[in-house]
């Protein structure tokens, strides 16, 4: 797909949900159906952070493409556990207790109820997989 048209089909009229700072371009609905091909490199290299969108539904679980740069927020999800994976770029995930640091090529899961607070140094492209109806910003 030609960046023009990713961008015509990922910026125009994109629902943004549950978005407690105007930085965050934040959309649930899915992308991409089972079965259909998808050029993530692409789609990240055509948007600016911080952009999140869910790239396709897998059984009762998404997969999530983040642009990210800077700090989101402390959230936690209280129903699903979160996994962060990441493609470029460098993502360090502040714990109550502890940070976890991820390079390219790196992922950690974050449980259910754990407070966390996602910092992207630099330009990071992250993929994250969550269960279905999870809210992106937290609960």
């Amino acid at each position: 797909m030609a960046k023009s048209q990713y961008d015509a089909l990922c910026l125009e009229g994109a629902a943004i949900v549950d978005k407690p700072n105007d930085r965050y371009d934040i959309d649930t609905e899915v992308m991409f159906a089972a079965g259909e091909h998808m050029d993530v490199a692409a789609a990240a290299a055509a948007v600016q952070p911080w952009w999140n969108r869910t790239l396709t539904a897998v059984n009762d679980a998404v997969v999530r493409l983040g642009v990210l740069e800077g700090d989101f927020h402390w959230h936690k999800h209280d129903g699903e556990d979160e996994f962060f994976y990441v493609v470029e770029g460098h993502l360090d995930i502040e714990l109550e207790d502890r940070m976890v640091s991820l390079a390219p090529g790196q992922g950690v899961t974050i449980p259910r109820g754990v407070m966390h607070f996602p910092h992207a140094r630099g330009r990071t492209v992250v993929l994250m997989v969550e269960k279905s109806g999870v809210i992106p910003t937290g609960d």
